[in-house]
């Protein structure tokens, strides 16, 4: 019996397209991309799905809001990334 493998995962995809490993971005975009983040009501948003799915109490709904900030910031950690590496080989402007 063969094992069958996972399809792959969104961020799978997008890691090969993205490349974070892998400088690209222009500094100031980089820059720019670094200063990305979720603002105060999603993180709200955010602690309360996470405190409710570790009570067991997420509805369907729930869940799938849950999973899209995943997703969401899995995304955002992916170009965060490549902007560190980008920026890491520029040097600072006085």
């Amino acid at each position: 019996m063969s094992a069958t493998k996972a399809p792959p995962s969104e961020v799978d995809i997008l890691s090969r397209i993205i490349a974070p490993e892998a400088p690209g971005f222009p500094a100031s975009l980089a820059a720019q991309i670094l200063s990305l983040d979720f603002g105060g009501d999603d993180r709200s948003r955010m602690e309360e799905l996470a405190a409710k799915a570790r009570d067991g109490i997420l509805t369907t709904e729930e869940r799938v809001e849950m999973e899209n900030y995943m997703r969401v910031g899995h995304f955002l950690s992916l170009l965060k990334s490549k902007a560190r590496v980008t920026l890491k080989g520029v040097a600072p402007t006085a």
